[in-house]
C-alpha cells in the first residue's frame, strides 16, 4: 500500500542519513508520491450547511440534499456531497415510517458543557421475592453525573416524562437525549415532551448499543457495583439503596475518563478554571 510505503520511508530518513531518492528506489516507492501534497478544500462551510439541510429535510438522501445546495449557489458534484454525506453520517437512519416531532438525524457532536447530550436506557433486576423492577438510568455524556435513577417495577412513557420533569426542575433541560428504540423512549408522550421543551432525541440504530456507549458503561458499572452487590427486600429498600449508590457515585467515585476525578470535581474545576461556564444551580445538582 502507497501510505503504508510512505510510512516506511518517513522511518528509514528518520533513521539513517540517506537521500530521499534512495530510500524511495529500496522501498520501490515512486518518489512523485512522496513529494505530492493534498490539496484539499476546506468543506467547514459546506459541511456545517450540509448537516443544516439534512436535519431541516429528515427524508432527503444527498441525491436530492446535492439539488437543494445547487439551488442555493453551490458549484459541487455529486460525488463531493456524497462523500461528505457519508463522512458526515448522514445517512436516513429511520427503518420505520413514524411520526417523530423531536428526531434527531444528524450524527451529533461530542458534547462540551453540561446538559448538551444526555443519555438514557433501562436495567432490570429482581427483589428477594423474585419479583422483577426496572430501573431508568440517566447520564450526563460530558461530566458524567447521573441526575436520576428511576426505580418502578413498570416504567412507560408517562412515568419516564414524570421522571424527567422532576429532575430538570434542579438540573436544567438538556439539549438532546441519546436513547434505543424501546417503546418507551418511541413512545407519543416522550416525543410531545421533548417537542414542547426543544429536547432532541438521538435514536440508535436497532442493535447498535455502541451508539450509547456512555449510558452502556454507566449501566455495567452500576450492575457491578449496586445491583449485584446488594439484596433488595422490597421496592421502597431498592430505592434507597440505589439512591444512595447514585450519590455516591456523583460525589465520590473517581472516573477514569475524567482524569481520576469524580464528576463533582471535574464540574468544580471546570468552573474554577474557566474552561466552561458552568452555573450555580448546576453546580449544586450534580
Amino acid at each position: 500500500m502507497p501510505t503504508r510505503k510512505l510510512d516506511l520511508v518517513r522511518d528509514v530518513l528518520g533513521k539513517n542519513t540517506i537521500a530521499v531518492g534512495r530510500a524511495c528506489g529500496l522501498l520501490r516507492l515512486n518518489r512523485a508520491s512522496w513529494y505530492y501534497r493534498h490539496h484539499r478544500r476546506d468543506d467547514v462551510v459546506l459541511r456545517r450547511r450540509l448537516r443544516e439541510l439534512a436535519q431541516a429535510r429528515p427524508c432527503f438522501g444527498y441525491l436530492r440534499l446535492h439539488v437543494m445546495l445547487r439551488r442555493e449557489g453551490w458549484r459541487i458534484n455529486r460525488k463531493r456531497v456524497h462523500r461528505l454525506y457519508r463522512e458526515e453520517g448522514l445517512a436516513v437512519r429511520l427503518s420505520r415510517r413514524r411520526k417523530r416531532a423531536s428526531h434527531l438525524r444528524v450524527v451529533p457532536p461530542s458534547p462540551s458543557q453540561m446538559n448538551e447530550r444526555w443519555s438514557m436506557d433501562f436495567v432490570a433486576d429482581t427483589l428477594l421475592d423474585g419479583r422483577r423492577f426496572r430501573t431508568l438510568t440517566a447520564v450526563d455524556n460530558w461530566s458524567r453525573p447521573s441526575p436520576l435513577i428511576k426505580v418502578d417495577f413498570t416504567l412507560t412513557g408517562t412515568k419516564v416524562v414524570a421522571a424527567l420533569e422532576r429532575v430538570v426542575k434542579q438540573h436544567g433541560y438538556p439539549c438532546m437525549i441519546t436513547v434505543d428504540n424501546g417503546s418507551e423512549f418511541a413512545s407519543k408522550t416522550l416525543d410531545a415532551w421533548a417537542y414542547a421543551h426543544g429536547v432532541k432525541l438521538d435514536f440508535i440504530r436497532p442493535g447498535k448499543p455502541v451508539e450509547n456507549a456512555v449510558i452502556e458503561s454507566f449501566n455495567g458499572r452500576f450492575r457491578d457495583e449496586c445491583l449485584n452487590a446488594n439484596v433488595f427486600i422490597s421496592l421502597h429498600d431498592a430505592r434507597q439503596k440505589i439512591e444512595a449508590w447514585r450519590i455516591d457515585y456523583n460525589e465520590h467515585r473517581p472516573h477514569g475518563s475524567l482524569g481520576e476525578l469524580t464528576p463533582r470535581e471535574f464540574v468544580e474545576q471546570a468552573a474554577l478554571t474557566g474552561l466552561r461556564e458552568v452555573s450555580d444551580s448546576q453546580l449544586s445538582a450534580v
